[in-house]
């Protein structure tokens, strides 16, 4: 199928979001060349000018990287340890989370007693037991990032896999809906660095203290309550990238 320019966003930006997509989604992987300034003009029938602002803006996010002698290619550090938005994009996109390459291990799946911090998290009381599944996901067999998913622990009846060790091959949205009718609806993510504790830093293989990428993330079903609440960490110099739309009134 013949790529086409549509509007209203600017036709460099339709091409990098494209190229973006195909790194996101693993379709590029680190270390491939992307298309270079004359495939893109060619392709997309666009200026040169157009082209190299294409790749600029894909540098600019750290997705590509020029190498002498080779051309730009999808950096080592692009699609690594991912924000949550991130994933669910690429899992409507292509019905996977992990690109190839990529793959997560449930080190633990657990009911706990809630901190002060979890339950305001998930709207429950201080005490109350939740359910907790502590991933590990690695890229090219390197740690990447580690995460631990909490759920209200009255799920435990409804969902009994959610305290199984064993992926969830059709992703916890999809076996959360079909296990208790509840649709995951919209989410909310906040980012911020610091550096890693002892249990982090061994879960990442780094060193204590180490420089790191801690992200938290809230998924509400239909009705505005907290379906999943998410705590994640990730070696610093991946960039986690967010989409969004400005609308006027």
């Amino acid at each position: 199928m013949t790529p086409k320019i549509e509007r209203p966003l600017p036709p460099y930006l339709q091409i990098m979001q494209a190229i973006r997509a195909q790194i996101t989604d693993g379709v590029l992987a680190a270390g491939t060349t992307v298309p270079s300034e004359r495939q893109i003009s060619s392709d997309w029938g666009v200026s040169r000018a157009t082209a190299t602002k294409v790749l600029a803006a894909l540098r600019s996010e750290g997705l590509v990287e020029s190498i002498q002698g080779v051309g730009t290619v999808v950096s080592a550090q692009a699609s690594a340890g991912s924000s949550a938005q991130g994933r669910f994009t690429t899992m409507h996109r292509t019905g996977r989370i992990y690109a190839p390459g990529e793959y997560a291990k449930i080190v633990a799946a657990e009911t706990v007693e809630a901190t002060d911090e979890i339950a305001a998290a998930l709207g429950v009381e201080p005490g109350a037991p939740v359910i907790r599944r502590r991933r590990v996901t690695y890229k090219d067999d390197a740690p990447v990032s580690a995460s631990d998913s909490w759920f209200d622990g009255a799920l435990a009846d409804a969902a009994p896999k959610l305290l199984e060790t064993e992926r969830l091959t059709e992703g916890t949205p999809n076996y959360i809906q079909a296990a208790t009718g509840r649709t995951y609806a919209t989410g909310r993510d906040q980012v911020t660095a610091r550096a890693a504790t002892a249990d982090e830093a061994a879960r990442l293989d780094c060193e204590a203290g180490s420089p790191v990428r801690v992200g938290r993330n809230w998924l509400y079903d239909n009705e505005g309550a907290v379906v999943e609440y998410g705590e994640s960490v990730s070696h610093s110099g991946r960039w986690a990238s967010y989409d969004y739309e400005i609308t006027g009134r």
